[in-house]
């Protein structure tokens, strides 16, 4: 990503932060001041967006990741350690509001107080969340960034959200007062659920699972002439962010300079494909072709094979 793009996506970023600290502000106030379960779990919400722009203002000062000495595979992984801390605490704070959501509906707890300012100030919040994410959205169109449009639709979705505790609001005002707890619960579990969703897309990079399909890969692989199959294939990390692959390469050219260059088309082809990319290719001459193409032991019999049809 050239360096001129980059910190024209990280000021979007620590834009969008400062009016989502903001819209938080505003939240934790209404919510503290009135009582209102619902508001709190709205401000909750809003605390994974600000923390989303943090994560992606990582994401952006790590689009090109260079390994150190201590790190020779980069550094992502503090991102994800840095997500999967996120996705606790937001666990167990939205597990302390539905807890209060419950007891409220349960027993006599006063219903929050109400008033104009309060809803004022909450119709501030929808009208800057609308306006951020259509900002958001739009520059992530001119500068074709993912990670802004990814972020400029969860902004845009918050809309609805806010809407609804604002109708909540007017019901409590209108003298239904379990509405305030009873919207809590909701918009609890669609934070607990952005936590799961933090998780679930964390967690595969930091156990190195699969990455790529191995049958993608050798697809993608034998575009290239002259090669004639791959076997071995490996990958790990995300896709987007940082992938790791390696993989047997098997080529017909008998010569070592041909071959290299075969192996360096290969590489650029898995770079287009699923760039940024670290790309090991151990390359063999035809007659090591082995008929799976996933990575697990090889048999000795078939080493012996090889051997053989590579001394005839």
């Amino acid at each position: 990503m050239p360096d001129s793009r980059r910190g024209q996506i990280r000021r979007v970023l620590v834009t969008v932060l400062g009016y989502n600290l903001f819209v938080l502000g505003i939240k934790l106030a209404v919510g503290l001041g009135t009582g209102s379960l619902a508001v709190l779990a709205d401000a909750l919400h809003s605390l994974t967006d600000s923390l989303s722009n943090v994560l992606g203002l990582v994401v952006n000062a790590w689009a090109k990741p260079e390994p150190d000495r201590q790190h020779p595979y980069g550094h992502q992984k503090f991102e994800a350690i840095g997500a999967l801390a996120i996705a606790a605490l937001l666990g167990i704070t939205c597990f302390e509001v539905l807890r209060q959501a419950g007891e409220r509906l349960l027993g006599d707890t006063p219903p929050p107080e109400i008033g104009g300012l309060e809803l004022a100030l909450l119709v501030v919040v929808l009208a800057v969340n609308l306006l951020v994410g259509w900002y958001e959205q739009h520059q992530g169109t001119l500068l074709d960034s993912p990670i802004l449009q990814a972020d400029a639709a969860d902004t845009l979705s918050d809309g609805w959200i806010n809407l609804a505790v604002l109708v909540g609001l007017l019901g409590v005002m209108a003298g239904w007062t379990w509405l305030d707890a009873g919207l809590a619960i909701p918009v609890g579990l669609l934070v607990l659920h952005s936590g799961w969703r933090i998780l679930t897309t964390n967690l595969p990079w930091l156990v190195d699972e699969m990455a790529i399909a191995p049958e993608a890969i050798a697809q993608v692989v034998g575009q290239v002439a002259g090669v004639v199959e791959c076997h071995q294939i490996t990958s790990r990390g995300v896709v987007g962010r940082q992938v790791f692959i390696e993989l047997h390469l098997v080529v017909a050219p008998p010569d070592l300079v041909t071959a290299h260059n075969l192996s360096d088309q290969v590489e650029a082809l898995l770079q287009q494909h699923y760039g940024p990319a670290g790309i090991t290719i151990h390359v063999e001459p035809t007659g090591y072709e082995i008929q799976d193409i996933c990575h697990q032991p090889v048999p000795v019999d078939t080493l012996e094979s090889n051997r053989g049809n590579d001394h005839a």
